[in-house]
């Protein structure tokens, strides 16, 4: 009787015991799809160029959202210098390191598959920012990634209808030689890009929509670099003179580096009549100090801290599991996959 009453508290402890293992495993197992709630969000933001005018505001942007969430979220900024070498290692000995949440403007778009398998097999969130895949098919293909940019055709289209408002108002300050033909010189961001090819092609089409007539002297490839844009500006101007009636610039650090050329030939100063349009898309604050004063017609403007704070609302969403839009003020676009914040336009009294 005793060794029955021994077998049988011993399978009672085992039973216990049994139950007690589970429902910790099981509290173990559902924490761990919590995310690490309630802890602190290691994020790192890598970028082509963080020297980059706009990505200047950006990671400022950035610093202030830390700033104001100390106990919320940390970040880290890495500079890839054009290299997607260098960018491809940071990226490594982050996710080697320990980090919840990846916002990544590529160096190589063409590499962008690559990345994402990588990036995927630690079940790590992506927000792609800035520059714009070459199709969204690749962020498709996995679940924890997301692109947040703004509308690069809407953008060309805004610097288009600046240019036809501008000659319909004041063609006689804009069409020097007087042949009823807007000569324009097109400074391109990138030469396979998405962004640029927009922008240039929607400035141009929406001024030729106005029944306006063109001619484009050049349109040289500047990798969105000020000094690029005032050498190359500089030169051109040795060429046409001031037979250059309108600058249409893929971006204002471009646009910026186009007024200082034309600055040391004593146009965009102020004068009505030596002013030369020039148009940019972003709207960083020097550009807009230019437009203000008359030295540049306007830009296609977009807040760095509306499109920080989307970023970083899309990307807390992914790293909890929740639907990436939540608590966002934009509306997915028809790929399911991206946000593109819009554009406005902010000009100034060049010819008024």
């Amino acid at each position: 009787m005793k060794s029955f009453k021994r077998i049988l508290s011993a399978a009672l402890f085992t039973i216990i015991l049994i139950i007690m293992i589970g429902n910790n495993t099981y509290m173990t197992t559902n924490a761990s799809t919590n995310y690490r709630r309630g802890a602190l969000v290691r994020v790192g933001l890598f970028t082509r160029d963080l020297n980059d005018d706009y990505m200047i505001l950006l990671r400022k942007n950035f610093e202030d959202i830390q700033k104001n969430n100390p106990e919320e979220v940390a970040f880290s900024f890495y500079n890839a210098n054009y290299n997607q070498s260098t960018q491809n290692t940071d990226i490594d000995n982050a996710l080697h390191n320990g980090i919840d949440l990846i916002l990544l403007d590529m160096v190589n778009l063409l590499e962008i598959r690559e990345i994402i398998t990588k990036i995927s097999q630690y079940n790590i969130p992506i927000v792609f920012f800035n520059r714009v895949p070459f199709s969204m098919e690749t962020i498709k293909s996995y679940k924890k990634a997301f692109y947040v940019g703004t509308d690069s055709v809407q953008g060309g289209t805004i610097q288009g209808k600046m240019i036809v408002d501008a000659w319909n108002k004041h063609k006689d300050l804009i069409d020097k030689n007087k042949d009823d033909i807007l000569q324009y010189v097109l400074l391109v961001g990138e030469k396979l890009n998405k962004t640029s090819i927009d922008r240039s092609t929607y400035s141009v089409s929406t001024i030729n929509q106005a029944f306006i007539k063109t001619e484009q002297l050049a349109s040289p490839i500047l990798n969105w670099n000020t000094t690029f844009a005032k050498d190359s500006i500089d030169a051109l101007f040795l060429r046409y003179g001031n037979k250059i009636e309108a600058i249409i610039s893929n971006d204002d650090s471009m646009a910026i580096g186009a007024v200082q050329a034309l600055q040391k030939y004593g146009y965009n100063t102020g004068i009505k009549s030596q002013s030369i349009i020039v148009v940019g898309v972003d709207g960083i604050s020097e550009a807009k100090e230019l437009v203000s004063k008359g030295f540049m017609l306007g830009t296609a403007s977009q807040e760095t801290a509306d499109m920080a704070n989307t970023i970083y609302t899309v990307g807390l969403n992914l790293v909890h599991n929740r639907n990436p839009v939540e608590g966002v003020p934009y509306k997915v676009d028809e790929t399911g996959v991206a946000i593109l914040l819009p554009y406005e336009p902010y000009t100034g009294p060049m010819f008024q």
